[in-house]
């Protein structure tokens, strides 16, 4: 019967014949050959049509428009389909032929589509004149405000003194942002914050690695402070070290609320509290949620209005995030315009391989021979670093 299915021969209707041979294709080792093969020569008509519904898995589409399995004809209708995540459109064309970069310049949702843009930009296959065309097409799409920013003009004169002249209504207003901010990022992902609801806060890389060395509950300093009798109960060495803790701290008055650190803070909030706080909260407070095990915690962080272009460089040099993190940095083209983001996220051990060769062409010829010389990144990068610096070395002594 598995062979059967693999075939495509089973009495189904061809949008689940096709879902089967997807499942057979990536799941299963010994008929996974024989789907794929089956797929690459199944009717053309009837996959244009589950390329184009937006019912169809989400699988098959991924399938579909991976680039070792896509089929030239495909590629309109999936371009289009609004259950391929921009995510995915933004991943296909990092690496994106000759002949799928000229449909994607002709799909409607594509030229939409900033990020996707960004990275297609970024495309070595890229010709002088389409890269022109993505370039208008990015500026048209660019707000006023962040094209002032981008050219060092920041607030117009007018705003400024609008500002110093009322600014508890500046306040408000940011404030009301935020909170629409939340409101909009909560609606949108709407269904991934239900399936993690109740997940506690877990940090990429431990615990002990976020608090660092200096971290000292202040709980436990009010407990060692106003209990001295369970510090002599312990050994010598730990009583030692307790004292040592607790040398230069303030016990609190006894009825005093314990004060709560941050990371004690966040550890109390649930998921969409995490949320709320990431996209409203301080740099502290972002620098800990950015490492949240919870993949829609996390990439809220990058959403933050008052994100600020250093705390995403350093985000993107960071090696306990996780790999979502890194992959929707390079999709926000605020990010990008920035070349300290882009030579951190290369130099990042953690970025993934594919998108570590989008970017490698951007960076300078200096960065490019640290790169060559880089053992913590993949063997991969470090010889495309190589051979694109000898190439610029090259470039540059014929001048």
């Amino acid at each position: 019967m598995m062979q059967f299915a693999a075939r495509g021969a089973l009495a189904v209707p061809a949008a689940e014949n096709i879902e089967i041979l997807v499942y057979l294709a990536k799941h299963n080792k010994v008929f996974g050959d024989l789907a794929r093969m089956t797929l690459a020569g199944w009717d053309e008509k009837a996959s244009v049509a589950a390329a184009a519904d937006p019912q169809t898995a989400h699988e098959v589409l991924d399938y579909m428009i991976a680039p070792e399995n896509l089929r030239p004809k495909l590629l309109p209708p999936l371009l289009e389909n609004p259950s391929v995540p921009e995510g995915a459109l933004a991943k296909f064309a990092l690496s994106a032929s000759r002949e799928s970069i000229e449909a994607m310049l002709q799909s409607a949702r594509v030229k939409s589509c900033d990020g996707v843009l960004s990275i297609l930009k970024s495309n070595p296959y890229l010709k002088k004149e389409e890269s022109d065309e993505i370039g208008r097409l990015l500026s048209k799409a660019e707000p006023a405000e962040l094209r002032g920013a981008s050219e060092g003009e920041g607030e117009s004169p007018a705003t400024a003194r609008e500002l110093e002249a009322d600014p508890v209504s500046a306040e408000d207003d940011a404030s009301e942002i935020a909170d629409e901010t939340v409101s909009a990022y909560l609606t949108e992902h709407a269904a991934e914050v239900t399936a993690e609801e109740g997940k506690p806060f877990q940090a990429i890389g431990g615990i002990v690695e976020l608090l660092g060395p200096d971290y000292f509950p202040v709980s436990e300093v009010s407990e060692i402070g106003s209990t001295p009798e369970k510090a002599q109960a312990g050994t010598a060495g730990g009583a030692a070290a307790a004292s040592k803790l607790v040398q230069g701290r303030k016990t609190p008055p006894a009825g005093e609320p314990k004060r709560e650190n941050t990371l004690q803070k966040i550890n109390h909030l649930d998921v969409k509290g995490r949320i709320q706080l990431a996209l409203k909260g301080n740099k502290e407070e972002r620098s800990i949620l950015i490492r949240d095990g919870t993949k829609v915690v996390a990439l809220a962080v990058l959403d933050a209005p008052k994100i600020s272009d250093g705390e995403v460089e350093t985000f993107a040099s960071q090696k306990n995030v996780l790999e979502a993190v890194l992959r929707q940095i390079p999709l926000k083209r605020r990010f990008m315009k920035n070349y300290i983001v882009v030579r951190n996220l290369v130099f990042n051990p953690r970025t993934p391989l594919d998108l570590s060769l989008g970017l490698v062409k951007n960076l300078l010829t200096q960065d490019l021979k640290n790169l060559s010389g880089n053992k913590e990144v993949s063997d991969t990068i470090r010889k495309l670093a190589l051979k694109m610096f000898k190439q610029k070395m090259e470039v540059a002594s014929k001048k």
